[in-house]
């Protein structure tokens, strides 16, 4: 049996469909899976041991997607689940020439108009994305509800250069200021606040981790520590999962590096504003979300368009008070571990 997988991005919407690649493994353990991903993506995938075959999206350009199909069509896959739901998925699923192609109820799809291009549609809304793309799964016979996100070990430059550059007997925690949707961000100025915090009262040393054009913006973030935190070196995807895991903490609003940490298990106290935490935020028991999304009017907008910006209203002493809420759920869980 061979299966296609077609989850494109963006970041932390890829690593919400892993739990469905590791289901359809423990299901299915001698098929062949393969993952449709947009290339800037593909390295979570990479790191995706359930998957055996990361095929990417080069660019939208009709060469880039003839490169992907053809790469697709060198194998015939018996069917292709499109957790994505728009029309350009819906396409691509159904062009790679898989048997049957199974995708969202029309009622809930992003854009409708992929519904013609599935053989199969299914209702799985409710709930947590991770959820919804397990329920979509039934449609093959896998009722499965077990998370899991089976994500390789790699080397990390970055891991060995920033223990390098903090005292090895201080645990860290790390800090994500950026955010693709300028409205999913909390100011600099208390995330500085917040590292200062981290520091002084938690005896964690805070590492800011930045993206392409996020230096300014991890710069400012220290400066408004006092310097109390430190930028992470450089990373790529894999130093992300290896930075996370080893950290003891992160905070940062709904965006990837946010779902790497919660998928490998770090704790989280995160930041939500125009997303919904119940359907897109982190789902363990113990992680503590600050969320504006019941006030916030730009309800998946990925610009405000309200005054008072909802996220802007968050005072440093309300994620503080949440970082101390976390790290004593954490100890409380460490001593029942060890008494357990």
């Amino acid at each position: 049996m061979n299966i296609l997988i077609v989850r494109l991005g963006a970041l932390g919407d890829v690593v919400h469909a892993v739990p469905a690649a590791a289901a359809l493994r423990r299901a299915f353990p001698a098929a062949g899976i393969d993952w449709l991903v947009d290339a800037k993506h593909r390295a979570i995938v990479d790191l995706v041991t359930a998957v055996d075959r990361a095929v990417p999206l080069e660019s939208p350009s009709l060469a880039g997607w003839t490169a992907a199909l053809r790469a697709l069509r060198q194998t015939a896959y018996d069917v292709a689940i499109d957790l994505q739901g728009l029309m350009k998925s819906a396409v691509l699923a159904r062009a790679s020439g898989a048997a049957r192609v199974v995708g969202f109820s029309i009622w809930h799809l992003r854009e409708k108009s992929a519904r013609p291009f599935y053989s199969d549609a299914h209702d799985a809304e409710g709930g947590h994305v991770i959820r919804k793309n397990l329920r979509l799964l039934h449609a093959l016979g896998v009722a499965d509800d077990e998370i899991r996100f089976p994500l390789a070990d790699a080397p990390s430059a970055a891991l060995d250069a920033l223990r390098r550059s903090i005292p090895p007997d201080r645990p860290f925690a790390l800090i994500n200021a950026g955010a693709a949707w300028p409205n999913k961000r909390w100011p600099a100025e208390r995330f500085g606040e917040l590292a200062s915090f981290l520091r002084d009262a938690c005896g964690l040393t805070p590492v800011v981790l930045w993206g392409p054009g996020e230096e300014e913006l991890a710069v400012a973030v220290i400066a408004a520590s006092a310097n109390a935190a430190v930028a992470a070196p450089p990373t790529n995807v894999a130093d992300l999962v290896a930075l996370a895991r080893a950290a003891a903490l992160v905070v940062s609003g709904d965006t990837g590096p946010l779902h790497i940490a919660t998928a490998v298990g770090t704790p989280s106290v995160s930041l939500f504003g125009p997303t919904d935490p119940e359907r897109n935020g982190p789902y363990a028991e113990h992680d503590v979300v600050v969320s504006r999304y019941d006030h916030c009017g730009c309800h998946y907008d990925r610009r405000c368009h309200e005054t008072p910006w909802c996220l802007g209203e968050v005072p440093a002493s309300e994620v503080c008070a949440a970082v101390q809420r976390r790290l004593a759920a954490s100890r409380g869980q460490a001593q029942g571990d060890r008494h357990g």
